[in-house]
């Protein structure tokens, strides 16, 4: 147990570290070991290495509420998503914790729950609270996210917009490879399921949609606005389905799930009768009876480098961007067009 106020003792008996031990220990005042964690600047550069090491030997961390009143920071970070039961967000959720963790930073978590008015309310509740806040997926319009600049410092995730820094996945090229894979198995009329009309990455993902099926000989059927969810997928598939398509590219592994449950329950064979394609590559996208093919989107990496934007001492200029690679995963519920037969007399 540590603490900053000398009291002594901690539960079950065990000896609080303070900052008069790591000051005896270091052979400094309590005032330098006291400065080294609240303005390190003020401290000549091999003290202040002295006295992390000695601290960090005897267990010893500052108090983060009265390091606050000095530095104006509060050691927390916020993440606001649109919606916690996504795994998606969940695992954007691991990288950030992953990454503030190491910088010793706690994050707090707030769900918007798809809802652009709760999102800029979070927002305005989170800012006195943390030091900076990764806004993912925000569903607010251009106009609603410029209100929020300068409440926190923010980075967005999965979306650019307000000159804010942000951290961006390539969905457009992971599209690109799914429309090249399809077009490459024979398929010549796919549907593409959008997710919310909203989304930043979904009209990312439609310009690269746009422009990689001609160029791939392949008719795309727009089709959407669902929720990305499984219940959207099943709602999705029957429209699907009545255009005649024979492969469905989801906007997110969730609707893909749904689709194929709709699928069988249609008694639509998969992948002989319809190729079905996901995007993200959750978990539980290998784990389904058919494992299915998905575009993989560096979702842990995203968070961990919204932190590091977040973290910057250097605070980042306006117009930085980090772009992240996706990849196809091809899995089985992608497979070769059947021919159609051809009619006897």
């Amino acid at each position: 147990m540590v603490s900053d106020d000398g009291s002594g003792r901690g539960g079950d008996d065990l000896m609080a570290v303070t900052i008069h031990h790591v000051a005896r220990a270091a052979e400094v005042s309590v005032s330098t070991v006291s400065r080294a964690f609240t303005v390190p600047e003020m401290v000549h550069p091999q003290t202040r290495r002295k006295v992390l090491q000695v601290a960090e030997e005897l267990g010893y961390q500052p108090n983060r509420a009265a390091r606050g009143l000095v530095t104006g920071r509060t050691g927390n970070i916020g993440v606001v998503v649109p919606d916690v039961a996504n795994p998606f967000f969940s695992a954007v959720l691991k990288g950030c914790a992953a990454r503030a963790r190491e910088a010793r930073h706690v994050v707090f978590l707030a769900d918007a729950a798809e809802d652009p008015r709760v999102e800029a309310e979070v927002v305005g509740a989170m800012a006195k609270q943390v030091d900076g806040i990764v806004l993912c997926s925000p569903r607010e319009d251009s106009a609603q996210l410029d209100r929020l600049v300068g409440i926190a410092p923010l980075v967005l995730l999965n979306r650019a917009d307000s000159g804010l820094p942000a951290v961006l996945m390539d969905s457009a090229d992971g599209v690109r490879q799914a429309v090249e894979h399809l077009g490459a198995l024979g398929h010549r009329r796919i549907a593409h399921l959008s997710g919310p009309a909203s989304s930043w990455a979904g009209e990312h993902r439609l310009r690269g949609l746009r422009a990689a099926a001609p160029a791939c000989d392949v008719e795309a059927v727009e089709l959407g606005p669902f929720p990305p969810t499984f219940q959207g997928g099943i709602q999705a598939t029957d429209l699907a389905l009545a255009r005649g398509v024979t492969a469905v590219l989801a906007f997110n592994d969730l609707m893909a799930i749904g689709v194929l449950n709709r699928l069988a329950a249609r008694g639509v064979s998969v992948p002989e009768e319809m190729s079905v394609v996901g995007f993200d590559d959750i978990e539980m996208s290998s784990m389904t009876t058919q494992p299915l093919t998905t575009v993989r989107m560096p979702m842990e990496a995203a968070g961990r480098t919204a932190v590091d934007l977040l973290l910057d001492e250097q605070q980042p200029g306006p117009q930085l961007q980090r772009w992240l690679p996706t990849q196809l995963i091809v899995r089985s519920t992608t497979a070769p067009r059947m021919p159609v037969p051809v009619a006897t007399r």
